[in-house]
């Protein structure tokens, strides 16, 4: 059940460790159709014998690209809370190198459309002119890394400026902008006390008010009108989006939530992340299982964030 008295610092640390345990229970199911995986209370970090797993040199726990690139923005975010996209770009940039914000210095899985875009950096492409922006550059690489914007946002205007800022060094269409937006204003929601549905109906409200009847207007109605369609847990950011936010809307507790988008199959440890931030912020710290927290590589990069939130030196 979604607890209200939650203090601010128990939300951030539910929703920094319940992105980074999504993302890692989901890694070794992701490619799978869903009906190829297991049945719900099967689901953990070591999926049933005979599973064939996804990323199977990876260790156990251990986050994907989403939760290192989402750890890279908060560090960026730590040195500017306005965010300099130079900045960020490279720790991006240092991610994709040299393993920077992963347990084990080791990078398994990257995007096509981030691959791109990241090419261009070294190419020494602008950071604001990066991320490609066909209607066909539409995955959820942004979306799943947008989460700590609403940790160094001191109002609702930034936490919409720098949840769409950060998207445009690897996802430059404004599709995938506004839904970064709206989860980010979900997210600002349930960090300020709100159930999840509240959040949600706020955000949607947000978004139309803010871009629609302009120049976005068939943009921002075909990502809300979204909303009603079957969730798939693909790759595609709107449904990405829908997909996580339904794990959310008909779950009470963290453990259903995330297990939920696993068993949407396809993108599953991204689905999971994106379910996995909220519903930590949500229910808070405490309702991620210990199990899955104690198998969870990493941890020291994990803290060392949360110290520097915990410190002051992130807005509060």
């Amino acid at each position: 059940m979604t607890n209200r008295n939650l203090e601010r610092a128990e939300r951030i640390r539910g929703g920094l460790y319940g992105l980074l345990v999504g993302d890692a229970l989901g890694v070794p199911y992701e490619f799978h159709d869903a009906s190829e995986i297991p049945a719900e209370h099967e689901i953990e970090m070591e999926p049933p014998k005979g599973f064939r797993r996804a990323h199977s040199g990876v260790p156990i726990g251990t986050w994907s690209d989403d939760g290192a690139q989402a750890l890279c923005l908060l560090d960026s975010l730590r040195r500017d809370a306005s965010l300099n996209l130079a900045d960020f770009a490279s720790q991006l940039l240092a991610w994709y190198e040299t393993g920077h914000m992963t347990p084990d210095g080791k990078v398994f899985d990257v995007g096509i459309q981030t691959r791109r875009a990241l090419s261009a950096l070294q190419r020494g492409v602008d950071a604001s002119r990066a991320g490609p922006d066909g209607e066909r550059d539409n995955g959820n690489g942004a979306l799943m890394r947008c989460l700590p914007v609403i940790f160094a946002a001191s109002s609702l205007d930034e936490v919409v400026e720098l949840a769409m800022r950060q998207g445009v060094v690897t996802h430059g269409h404004i599709r995938s902008q506004l839904c970064c937006a709206l989860y980010a204003v979900v997210g600002a929601g349930i960090l300020g006390g709100l159930s999840a549905m509240e959040a949600v109906g706020r955000a949607e409200r947000e978004v139309y008010r803010r871009f629609a009847k302009a120049e976005h207007d068939d943009e921002v109605r075909l990502v809300l009108g979204a909303r009603s369609e079957p969730s798939r847990g693909s790759g595609y950011v709107v449904d990405s989006l829908w997909s996580a936010i339904d794990c959310l809307l008909t779950t009470t507790d963290y453990e259903a939530c995330v297990r939920r988008a696993v068993m949407l199959g396809n993108d599953t440890d991204t689905t999971a992340c994106i379910a996995g931030g909220l519903a930590g912020m949500l229910y808070g710290d405490e309702s991620i299982p210990e199990r899955w927290r104690e198998r969870l590589k990493g941890k020291e990069l994990v803290e060392r964030a949360l110290a520097a939130i915990s410190s002051g030196r992130l807005p509060k």
